[in-house]
């Protein structure tokens, strides 16, 4: 990732749009190879090392300022990295027990229905109808589905909601990406010892280190540099509109990554999911005027 101020190692000429959709595909990349050694790294033990190698990568680029902080300074900001440990970690166990495609429409439940809740127009109801057939829908198809991978993935759609929320909060009180990379190093703090307790002397083993920086790398490095890029051009409702990609995106890296093969009701629940989710958007895009 880089710094308000730095230049960017991304060529200029690479479309914003293209900017996104590579740090969507980067990310469910991250995922499927994550969710592909997890007889070897368990979930937890994979999540911290994802987290704590992109603490490294982003702390090599970005120094954040600590003096001069106030207390609602330093608790905005570890909220924020609990609610990225949260979703991170939950969302890693939802897709050790149920398919990556289905794990990732649950849990795009959480940004839908806050970006719902934040109209006051009936008819963006629909959307809310909609994203609940998606997700009734599963059900129907779901023999590969678990209580507990159905009920992780909701967790991690609450703390993706919540982790929103604190996002722009902390962007009100640090700099640039201050905020995140500080974030990310609660979160890996807090994971620690659970990490450990799991994992054990495998912490210490060459390949799965390298193992996980590479998740790393695909999962947090990559796209967080790819969105910070694009957000500088890019119309945060198109952002929003490509972000709601993410659910089919995530299908298709479990078909071709770990041959993770849906029912047709399932994919027919995803479509609906993506739908509700750029509907949600484009609805948001009309009720706030862009000034160009």
């Amino acid at each position: 990732m880089v710094g308000p101020n730095s230049s960017s190692p991304l060529p200029r000429a690479v479309s914003p749009v293209w900017l996104v959709l590579i740090g969507i595909a980067s990310v469910q990349l991250g995922a499927s190879v994550a969710k592909s050694i997890f007889d070897e790294i368990g979930p937890t033990t994979m999540v911290w090392l994802r987290l704590a190698s992109s603490v490294l990568v982003l702390a090599l680029v970005v120094r954040p300022r600590l003096r001069g902080r106030t207390r609602r300074d330093w608790a905005v900001v570890v909220a924020f990295g609990l609610s990225l440990g949260l979703m991170n970690w939950s969302i890693y166990q939802s897709f050790a027990r149920i398919p990556l495609g289905v794990a990732v429409t649950i849990e795009f439940i959480g940004p839908l229905t806050l970006a719902v809740l934040g109209s006051r127009r009936a008819r963006d109801l629909v959307w809310v109808v909609l994203a609940g057939v998606g997700v009734a829908l599963l059900g129907f198809d779901g023999d590969d589905l678990t209580w507990a991978g159905v009920g992780f993935a909701l967790l991690a759609g609450a703390a993706w909601a919540a982790y929103i929320l604190l996002s722009a909060e902390t962007g009100r009180h640090w700099e640039g990406v201050d905020g995140l990379v500080l974030a990310s190093a609660v979160a890996a703090l807090v994971l620690l010892p659970f990490a450990v307790g799991t994992g054990g002397s495998d912490l210490l083993d060459p390949r799965v280190l390298l193992i996980g920086a590479a998740v790393g790398l695909l999962s947090s490095v990559i796209p967080y540099s790819c969105e910070l890029v694009a957000l500088r051009s890019l119309r945060p409702a198109v952002f929003g509109i490509l972000m709601s990609l993410e659910p089919a995106a995530a299908a298709l890296a479990g078909i071709i990554v770990l041959g993770e093969l849906l029912g047709a009701v399932q994919y027919v629940a995803v479509a609906c999911v993506v739908l509700a989710s750029i509907g949600a958007t484009r609805s948001q895009r009309a009720r706030v005027p862009v000034l160009d």
